[in-house]
């Protein structure tokens, strides 16, 4: 493998780099508002249940900005659109810190969604782009697992700002970490224009692709419902503050950063299709076992019931990436990066806006195990049949 690896070149294990900090900027996003969401709808005094219109409003402007952002990446490269989506995004983030009630706040995420959804297909396209398509995995599973040091850091960096400084320290600490990104994609990833020449194929009627932001789309409904559930659970009805609360997630993360790099090397083995399904196989066993009307939410069983469902999302990053990117030629990965982080938004818009109908009457012991083993439903019945068809090996 290490032989293998070393006939890479060294500028693509460098973008990898680069981009994948650029992804970690806006994962950590949702995981800080997250856990900030409760103690931020409490200073502005609107119930749970409203505050997933700031989760909705972000994920909106970001699906609605993905496919002109991935068409802009096609046209104009990856170190262009990146640089200037995250310059949009980090004006929403100031703005955001300074919102005085809910609705300038949630002006202030839609700008940062819009800014996410410029950057996003950047990120994913030019990570990958000085690797071949049987190489794939494993950048694809260092990508997820910056995802996953994302998910990790953010609920336990979020508890402590949180709970340390307020809420708007959250959005803050987002300003450093996007100019850090912004300063390091101008210093290490050369201006180009791509070649348009073979670029305009239609994405959106390769079934592969397809099939793959379908996946994408049921895994980030179920990541983002169930860490809204259980974080809303906690702080209100568990009384645990955001701090503790946030170990939970912490935990989750923890799994899914050390699953992802295992998801790489597995799809190069053995294809996309094994490694989604046992995804959804981990993730709804974990869901079914949580939303057991027996199991307590809180306690110490509650850490070791979130083993599976961490594991199982990780091992479905990296198969849906890899198996849209080499359905489609390198001039159209723009706006196959920008379908499949569609696929994502659009499943995250549902997740939120579905845990909030579910705890509009408070995040109640009943009402938190009902939601779960819906989200354990949609494992079985949408995410395993999409996953059904994408790739069996590798493709050349």
């Amino acid at each position: 493998m290490a032989s293998r690896l070393d006939t890479v070149p060294r500028g693509a294990w460098t973008r990898l780099a680069v981009f994948s900090v650029a992804g970690l900027v806006l994962q950590l996003d949702g995981t800080l508002v997250t856990v900030a969401l409760p103690s931020a709808a409490h200073e502005l005094g609107v119930s749970s249940g409203a505050s997933a219109a700031l989760l909705t409003a972000y994920f909106g402007a970001y699906a609605l900005l993905l496919p002109p952002g991935g068409m802009l990446v096609d046209r104009f490269g990856v170190r262009r659109v990146a640089v200037a989506g995250l310059g949009l995004f980090l004006a929403g983030t100031a703005a955001g810190a300074l919102a005085g009630d809910i609705r300038m706040l949630i002006v202030a995420r839609l700008i940062q969604g819009a800014g996410a959804g410029v950057v996003s297909p950047a990120a994913l396209a030019g990570a990958v782009s000085g690797f071949p398509p049987q190489r794939r995995g494993v950048p694809l599973g260092i990508w997820g697992a910056s995802a996953g040091v994302a998910n990790l850091a953010g609920p336990l960096l979020g508890g402590v700002l949180t709970y340390l400084f307020g809420w708007r320290a959250d959005w803050w600490a987002l300003v450093p970490l996007g100019l850090l990104a912004a300063g390091a994609i101008v210093a290490h990833v050369p201006a180009s224009r791509p070649d348009a020449g073979s670029g305009w194929v239609r994405p959106s009627v390769n079934r592969t692709l397809i099939a793959a932001s379908l996946v994408a789309a049921v895994t980030f409904a179920v990541m983002i419902g169930s860490f809204f559930l259980i974080e809303q659970y906690l702080q209100d009805s568990g009384h645990h503050s955001a701090l503790a609360a946030s170990t939970v997630l912490l935990v989750v993360a923890l799994l899914v950063a050390v699953a992802a790099p295992v998801a790489g090397r597995l799809v190069d083995a053995r294809g996309e299709r094994l490694t989604a399904l046992l995804g959804f196989l981990l993730a709804g066993l974990g869901l079914a076992l949580l939303g057991t009307p027996a199991t307590p939410l809180g306690g110490t069983v509650s850490y070791l019931l979130v083993a599976p469902l961490g594991i199982g999302l990780g091992l479905l990053f990296v198969p849906t990436s890899r198996a849209g990117l080499n359905s489609m030629p390198p001039s159209s990965h723009g706006r196959v990066s920008a379908m499949l982080s569609l696929g994502r938004l659009l499943g995250a818009m549902i997740g939120a806006s579905a845990a909030g109908i579910a705890i509009s009457g408070g995040p109640s012991v009943a009402a938190t195990h009902q939601a779960l083993l819906v989200a354990c439903a949609a494992c079985f019945l949408l995410g395993a049949p999409a996953a059904c068809r994408l790739g069996t090996g590798v493709r050349s």
